[in-house]
């Protein structure tokens, strides 16, 4: 029974727990997040979300997707468009729009340029911020 009774009394006992945490785990934490972002994106560290955007051309020759891409750019300097490669055909596709409603809008003005348009849902870009405007 003594030998019992002083392990009882220990463990009734409450002790506080002090974390000692290095300050650069908060650094490496944001670092994380950050790096984590630029992954996602490409290396761009900008965030990305679902959209849509509209499918300008599709071939195979790459002159061609240059020169429409040229063709957009001449009448919407404004509007991103972006070139991908997947052998043997290149794409060109427009705009990083939030709904498919803004992507309509866009083949509609555009459908006379173009003879074959269509929207597809893709991770976009978010819009730039104006610095001035802050």
């Amino acid at each position: 029974m003594a030998i019992f009774l002083p392990a009882l009394a220990g463990a009734q006992t409450r002790g506080t727990v002090q974390v000692v945490k290095d300050p650069l785990i908060d650094t490496l934490m944001s670092r994380r997040t950050s790096l984590n972002k630029g992954i996602s994106t490409g290396g761009g560290g900008e965030e990305t979300s679902s959209g849509y955007r509209v499918q300008i051309f599709f071939g195979s020759s790459r002159q061609a997707a240059y020169d429409a891409q040229a063709k957009l750019n001449e009448e919407y300097p404004e509007l991103r468009t972006y070139i991908s490669y997947s052998e043997p055909n290149f794409k060109v596709r427009a705009g990083d729009f939030r709904t498919r409603l803004e992507a309509q809008k866009l083949v509609q003005e555009i459908r006379p340029m173009f003879t074959s348009l269509f929207i597809i849902p893709e991770k976009i870009n978010p819009q730039k911020t104006d610095p001035s405007n802050d």
